[in-house]
């Protein structure tokens, strides 16, 4: 492992996509009588919208009907997507930012709650999507950029621009006559939690959380916020994990371009992907666990197989995309960026994008 320093070009070291060494018999789609979509059949399905600014996350809800996405301004679009992805199709949800809105995470407990939050605001706005305006505004002395919700719906972490983490919990005070998102207040004589994502596991008794300028991984009970595992991850930072749905694996994805998989009885690294030319953005698995889609700062989705890290299509995008999201139950990732100006060409637009099948 090299100490290359986080501020170097990553771009200018990294080797050309090779096929990983076959992998164990055991491992593979024939051994365990898996039959993997054939994704070179599917075309991606792209979405225009005009504008400067480019969609910075999608996200689908618990039972897959819907997708909200959020970048491009003050509002939340939502779809359902088996009828229509046309931009006037979307229902608009709008009121509870002042300023452009980030990030959207859905309720995993309720299929029509969700919440969003900006960085220019400071604000986390939650939402219930049978009614136009918001439940609730929580107003914070942080820029918040990354949310993620307890497995039950009532603990919700988010990480801040100053790579701060902090949680809201959904409770009711003596003085409350019904439950609120309020500041879970941590012990001032314990350091600050640090971290540029986070994520709960699926029990909710831990939390998961990477640096952009850390090379470990740091698991944590909580809500005690006892570190249990720091396995070393990535040169150069930390920007990306995912869990399978199954319980085995961890996936991570760093500025070094390579996707670790981390097996969670003993936190070995299991395998390691190499097949992004470019900085990870953000990791996905399917509803089965068996495949990962890869989002990188290049115009392309990669779609491998957990198992054996073998790379199964590389699906072109308009742009890089900030995230990426399986549906629930269904072999269909969302994404989403924004085009580059071309000399000639159309101005840029705001892009929500497709593949797979929703049939």
């Amino acid at each position: 492992m090299s100490n290359t320093p986080s501020n170097s070009k990553d771009e200018d070291e990294i080797p050309p996509p090779q096929r990983p060494p076959s992998p164990p018999l055991y491992t593979t789609f024939a051994a365990r009588g898996v039959h993997p979509p054939t994704f070179s059949a599917f075309k991606p399905r792209d979405y225009r919208m005009s504008g400067s600014q480019g969609m910075t996350h999608v996200a689908w809800n618990c039972d897959g009907k819907k997708l909200a996405a959020v970048g491009v301004d003050k509002i939340t679009r939502v779809w359902l997507p088996e009828k229509s992805m046309e931009t006037r199709s979307a229902s608009m949800f709008s009121g509870g930012h002042t300023d452009d809105v980030d990030y959207v995470s859905w309720n995993p407990t309720h299929p029509d709650l969700f919440c969003t939050s900006s960085q220019k605001d400071r604000r986390i706005v939650f939402w219930d999507a049978r009614q136009t305006r918001h439940t609730q505004q929580c107003s914070l002395k942080v820029s918040p950029v990354q949310t993620s919700y307890s497995p039950d719906g009532r603990a919700l972490l988010f990480a801040s621009a100053g790579h701060q983490v902090f949680f809201l919990t959904f409770r009711k005070d003596e003085d409350d006559e019904k439950e609120q998102w309020k500041l879970w207040e941590r012990d001032p004589s314990r350091p600050p939690l640090t971290g540029s994502t986070g994520m709960f596991n699926y029990v909710g008794d831990g939390i998961i959380l990477t640096h952009h300028s850390e090379h470990t991984i740091r698991v944590m009970d909580y809500p005690s916020l006892a570190v249990r595992e720091s396995p070393a991850a990535h040169v150069g930072g930390c920007v990306a994990v995912a869990l399978d749905p199954r319980g085995r694996y961890l996936a991570s994805g760093g500025y070094d371009s390579i996707v670790n998989m981390f097996d969670l009885n003993d936190w070995i690294c299991a395998r390691t992907i190499t097949v992004c030319e470019h900085s990870i953005n953000a990791l996905s698995f399917s509803h089965d666990g068996e495949y990962l889609a890869i989002a990188n700062a290049g115009n392309y989705i990669d779609i491998c197989a957990t198992e054996t890290g073998i790379p199964l299509h590389r699906v072109p995008a308009l742009a890089p995309s900030p995230t990426v999201a399986w549906h629930p139950s269904k072999y269909v990732i969302a994404y989403c960026g924004q085009t580059k100006i071309r000399e000639g060409g159309p101005p840029p637009a705001a892009v929500i994008s497709m593949f797979g099948l929703l049939e």
